[in-house]
């Protein structure tokens, strides 16, 4: 079997962290990077090769080309994006067309939209799966703290609701304390700690389980579900016990960073 010596990519790199731990593991891995910052929600020190604005996919289709870049792959949150400032290129209203065809939810759109990208010529690969040392390679406790019974039965209750809300396509947290105390919504994960966090500022004994776990059927080419420090930081300040993830496709930005937070703060992680 000839080996495919082509290693070049495309990263494609919206806000917070994740593009640079990206960028970086993929350059250790041996891949030729090429940056693409989508404006408005890149970090200027990420110092892209390319700086587009989200609409413009005409632009990078073009310089990949050129480039001999048939790979993509998306990191980074891009959060509220504001509607006046798309202004899609042709190319990308044709993208866009073919995604409103097709789907029929937020993780559909996803799937729709890598299927579009795919007729294109184009590749989508998962961050992950290209360098899984960002994520929990195997399953099992990650921290030296350990759950308790009451701990494990929220824990299982956790993991079944997620899946419950993930099947109906509704969000990809929850948090359990024997009984469901939040769900994640459109606010997303960080706003939906927040809530949890006042919420519980007065109660007295801590308990409980925060899950963040991949939908059935989800694409995680795009959608990619990142925990950090800051997770460990509302977790703790919500009062709950312990975190539990899915190993191999949830990423832990700067992990070692993560499980020594957690074990200082009295928090479990388990991954699964």
């Amino acid at each position: 079997m000839k080996k495919n010596t082509n290693k070049k990519i495309a990263l494609f790199a919206g806000a917070l962290s994740l593009p640079f731990l990206v960028r970086d593991a993929l350059r250790k891995n041996g891949w030729d990077v090429f940056v693409i910052g989508l404006k408005n929600f890149y970090d200027p020190k990420l110092n892209p090769d390319l700086v587009i604005r989200i609409g413009a996919g005409g632009t990078a289709a073009r310089e990949c080309k050129k480039r001999g870049i048939k790979k993509l792959v998306f990191a980074g949150a891009l959060g509220h994006i504001n509607l006046a400032d798309v202004r899609p290129d042709l190319w990308s209203i044709s993208v866009l067309l073919s995604v409103l065809k097709h789907q029929r939810g937020y993780d559909s759109m996803a799937v729709a939209f890598n299927k579009a990208l795919e007729k294109r010529g184009y590749e989508i690969v998962a961050a992950q799966d290209l360098a899984p040392e960002l994520t929990f390679e195997k399953t099992g406790i990650q921290t030296r703290v350990k759950p308790s019974k009451d701990d494990l039965r929220d824990l299982e209750r956790a993991i079944h609701v997620s899946h419950v809300i993930g099947t109906e396509d509704i969000g990809a947290s929850v948090v359990v304390d024997k009984q469901v105390v939040a769900i994640e919504a459109a606010e997303g994960t960080a706003r939906m700690l927040e809530r949890v966090v006042e919420m519980r500022k007065n109660k007295r004994k801590s308990g409980g389980v925060f899950a963040k776990m991949t939908k059935p059927g989800q694409d995680l080419r795009i959608d990619i579900p990142a925990i950090g420090v800051d997770t460990v930081r509302a977790v703790k300040n919500a009062k709950l016990h312990g975190i539990v993830v899915n190993a191999k496709t949830c990423f832990v930005i700067d992990r070692d960073a993560v499980i020594d937070a957690a074990n200082r703060a009295k928090i479990f992680i388990k991954a699964i």
